[in-house]
């Protein structure tokens, strides 16, 4: 079991514990749980799926990387595939506060990220706040995402954003989460072609400026980040945080990354390299390089 867990592990009900054990032996348990483990979640404890949600949320805050606040927030983003995927907030000393990940951010890129179609449902452990609700507007899955939250009914966003705008107000037809590919050629090596996957699956109606990021750690596993842009702006995730949180949510840590590539368009509205190069430096990583989108 990786180190972090064991805290909020210790204070699980037993039968939850007994039947998570072999779930989270693997260091780099990938902080998500099948449709199939769900459901034997389920009849071990006798729960049912928003009270599972909820008791697991201590496992998700462990996901967290507070290094600046100290302030833990977890979230579960609950698939229609059936599968549920942790997230937590992700704070970066060294760099600035814009290249925050928010834990519903976190939870739903890290969904995306893995295939997810869509969302039923996020179980978060604290009220989420403006920023995240404009993010999760962008979700195919819309104002109806229901949002359950300790000790409260459950409430959709629109509960949560009235009088809410979002890319529908722009005429924007292909949302978060809808299946996209920007139809660039793969070329280069692994990492390169890695990154390139990501900048297809990017969604950027509103600059037109996909990108991706790879990152490729030293024992060679690779992880990769789409840029998802936002239709209020600020709460765009870039791609650099997707790559960094399923590296992290895996249970690897920054010094773990051996080389990096950002795929980009060389004369795009907005570009990333600098903001991407000075995160990755002040994590301690110093082999950055550009992949160039033709």
């Amino acid at each position: 079991m990786h180190p972090r867990f064991q805290t909020a592990f210790a204070q699980l009900a037993e039968n939850l514990q007994s039947a998570l054990a072999p779930v989270l032996a693997d260091t780099h348990f990938r902080a998500l749980l099948t449709a199939e483990q769900v459901t034997t979640l389920k009849q071990a404890t006798g729960l049912d799926e928003d009270a599972l949600a909820f008791a697991l949320l201590p496992l998700a805050a462990a996901c967290a990387r507070a290094d600046l606040s100290h302030f833990n927030v977890g979230a579960i983003a609950r698939g229609v595939s059936g599968t549920w995927y942790f997230g937590g907030n992700m704070e970066f000393l060294g760099a600035t506060m814009q290249q925050t990940v928010h834990a519903e951010q976190s939870a739903i890129s890290h969904a995306w990220l893995r295939g997810e179609k869509a969302l039923q449902a996020i179980t978060v452990n604290y009220t989420p706040c403006g920023h995240c609700r404009q993010f999760m507007n962008e979700l195919n899955s819309g104002l109806q995402l229901r949002i359950n939250l300790p000790g409260r009914e459950p409430h959709t966003l629109g509960d949560y954003l009235p009088d809410a705008f979002g890319p529908k107000d722009l005429d924007i037809k292909t949302l978060l989460m809808d299946d996209q590919d920007h139809g660039y050629a793969l070329t280069g090596d692994a990492l390169a072609q890695a990154a390139i996957k990501a900048a297809n699956k990017s969604h950027t109606p509103y600059s037109k400026s996909p990108s991706g990021v790879a990152l490729e750690l030293r024992d060679g596993k690779i992880f990769s980040g789409s840029y998802a842009e936002n239709a209020a702006f600020n709460p765009t995730l870039p791609p650099l945080q997707g790559a960094l949180n399923l590296l992290s949510l895996n249970g690897y840590d920054y010094p773990d990354i051996q080389r990096a590539i950002l795929a980009e368009i060389a004369d795009a509205p907005l570009i990333q390299w600098d903001a991407t190069a000075a995160t990755l430096k002040a994590l301690g990583c110093t082999s950055i390089d550009r992949q160039l989108l033709a």
